[in-house]
């Protein structure tokens, strides 16, 4: 999708992009007044009384404004990877400006990965508890329709998976005209409500909320742990930077966004104030009962499209991670051919929607959902915070003091929250975790097993030199035609070269070393994407450089080597991969459990012939057992 131009702010084209990112940023956040007030009133302790629906408010106000507007809109969003956006693009950005110690970026990287691997905990839940919230609106009608709900949203969500490998283009053009109606109607709906009790709003006084505490004391501190669903979805204002800009972003949130959410938020103060049974649902008691049924359609359809921002964000999170080395390579099928981002991850879609059913059975209504959700977004909010402090230290500058006493008060507020909801690990805060650190697991074992592998290939290797040498002595037979081998070293000879001079004792006239790099940093110039190194008459080195959010492409890069006067001809043009098959074993650098789970995933990993779109006709894999 385009970048904003902010110099044509009235133009069709910026309307459009306004509009666009209207419906793929702020489906998340846009849907938590349907669950966010009745789980204040349920699960948080508060009383049904002025004082608490005004203390209640007051803190889902502030939140809203510290965490969004002022740390997510306001600063957050400065600190673009080169326009990119989102968690993994933020840990790169850190890693890129920081000092290269070993034990600094080890750091980085595991901050990175927690807030990475906490996201697909949101990823899981979002749907969940947004689908059944939505559809729960129709037990304030009809209440024997409550065995229901979760069938239909089991329904409703297995659709959306099944439709995932059309893409979201075919669907794109209506999100952002459905949710413009969902966030008129939030303000309608809680504009009619304030209009009959208007002495409400004197709950934007932030020592209401003080006050809460001051009533309850540390049992008051718990309904922070239900506040914080109301922030929801503030992650993904960041994430989707890159595909909108900052501006579109800014400016749907203060002229649009953030008016409806307070005006709902105040309306269903407004409505327990008058009506304090109204606390079983009061988002959908804002309605007259002829408006139910069309409301809870909408409401679906809002939800839907959070559901599927998260999936979508799930999908480009994956591909960031496969790029920078955090996670195997798995299928990437792009679903459209205008906008890079847009991509389908087969194993992704289905691990997801088989952990978002489980969910949805397993907790069976939203408000068990709520308990589990805190604990994803809280901790995603934490890491991003302490990523922050370093670009902004690193980066832009910042003395010392100001980074602690900014980033200090963020982290207070982020931890605050975090700290609030890990009181709800028994009552489901454990299933976000859960899913968290199984891909924690996952991404640490394979970044480590990587480093591992390399070390101890780079242990056997021959000096690239010393085999020429050895060459020059002895030449074997040179077959024409070219053969690239694959390598993720600068340094020594691939094995599969030395596998194929073994075993076939020749030599193509022309040989290249070719290695794919992955820089930290969303896309690479054109300019820079080929370096060519000429190492002797017959021998090449090559590295291409990508972004990690760019697709790699082995044989169109190598088109791009003609202007340098190195041609390829595809059908006399032969790949060489190696195949490792490895063997734990016991060593110090990773548990023997550890090693076996790296081998287990590389056993299982996707093509190298397919994620580097080489022509499969052309492609020779040799293996090679390495011990780890």
């Amino acid at each position: 999708m385009p970048t904003l131009d902010t110099t044509t702010t009235h133009s069709p084209r910026t309307r459009s992009v306004l509009l666009a990112a209207l419906g793929v940023v702020y489906g998340d956040i846009g849907t938590s007044p349907l669950y966010t007030v009745r789980e204040c009133f349920h699960t948080g302790g508060a009383l049904v009384n002025p004082n608490d629906i005004f203390g209640i408010l007051s803190l889902i106000f502030w939140s809203i404004t510290v965490v969004v507007t002022i740390k997510y809109v306001l600063f957050v969003m400065r600190a673009d990877n080169r326009g990119e956006g989102g968690i993994l693009a933020l840990t790169a950005l850190a890693l890129h400006v920081c000092a290269a110690t070993s034990r600094r970026r080890a750091g980085i990287i595991m901050v990175g990965l927690v807030g990475a691997a906490l996201f697909y905990g949101d990823s899981v839940i979002t749907p969940a508890i947004s689908v059944l919230s939505a559809l729960e609106g129709m037990e304030v009608a009809t209440p024997g329709i409550t065995p229901y709900v979760v069938p239909i949203a089991v329904v409703v969500l297995m659709l959306l998976f099944l439709f995932q490998s059309k893409g979201t283009a075919q669907v794109g053009a209506l999100f952002g005209p459905v949710m413009m109606i969902w966030f008129v109607t939030l303000a309608v709906l809680g504009a009619l409500s304030l209009i009959q009790t208007p002495e409400v709003l004197a709950a934007l006084d932030p020592r209401y909320g003080v006050a809460y505490f001051t009533l309850h004391g540390f049992t008051g501190a718990l309904i922070l742990g239900s506040v914080v669903l109301a922030v929801t979805g503030a992650e993904a204002l960041y994430a989707d930077m890159g595909h909108f800009g900052p501006h579109a972003i800014r400016i749907d949130w203060f002229g649009l966004v953030l008016p409806s959410l307070v005006l709902n938020y105040f309306g269903q103060g407004a409505l327990l104030i008058r009506a304090p049974e109204a606390v079983d649902n009061p988002f959908y008691h804002l309605i007259p009962a002829w408006g139910l049924y069309p409301l809870v359609l909408l409401s679906t359809l809002a939800t839907i499209i959070a559901s599927q921002s998260v999936i979508s964000g799930a999908y480009s999170l994956t591909k960031e991670a496969l790029q920078l080395g955090f996670l195997p390579r798995m299928q990437i099928c792009h679903t459209s051919s205008a906008a890079r981002g847009q991509v389908y991850l087969p194993a992704v879609n289905w691990s997801l929607a088989v952990a978002v059913m489980l969910s949805v059975v397993g907790f069976g209504s939203s408000d068990a959902l709520a308990a589990a959700y805190g604990i994803a977004v809280t901790g995603t909010m934490a890491s991003t915070t302490l990523l922050i402090a370093i670009v902004a230290r690193r980066s832009w500058g910042w003395p010392w003091m100001l980074v602690l006493l900014g980033m200090g008060i963020m982290l207070m507020v982020d931890l605050t929250f975090f700290g609030i909801n890990l009181t709800k690990v028994a009552a489901g805060g454990w299933f976000p975790l859960l899913v968290g650190g199984v891909l924690y697991l996952l991404m640490m074992t394979w970044k480590q097993g990587r480093e591992l592998l390399t070390k101890r290939l780079a242990s056997e290797s021959i000096p690239i030199e010393s085999f020429l040498d050895a060459l020059a002595v002895s030449p074997p037979l040179r077959v024409p035609g070219t053969a690239v081998f694959m390598t993720a070293r600068f340094e020594g000879i691939p094995h599969a070269l030395l596998h194929n001079l073994q075993h076939n004792h020749v030599i193509h006239e022309q040989v290249i070393f070719l290695t794919v790099q992955v820089d930290e940093i969303p896309v690479v110039d054109p300019q820079d994407r080929i370096n060519i190194q000429h190492i002797r008459p017959g021998f090449e080195r090559i590295t291409i450089r990508y972004g990690f959010s760019e697709t790699t492409d082995v044989p169109k890069a190598l088109a791009l080597c003609q202007a340098d006067g190195l041609a390829f001809i595809p059908m006399a043009t032969s790949f060489f991969l190696s195949r490792e098959t490895l063997i734990p074993s016991f060593g110090q650098d990773m548990s023997l459990w550890r090693e076996r789970l790296f081998a287990a995933m590389a056993r299982n990993a996707g093509s190298a012939t397919e994620f580097l779109q080489l022509p499969t006709n052309r492609v020779v894999e040799l293996g090679t057992q390495i011990e780890i």
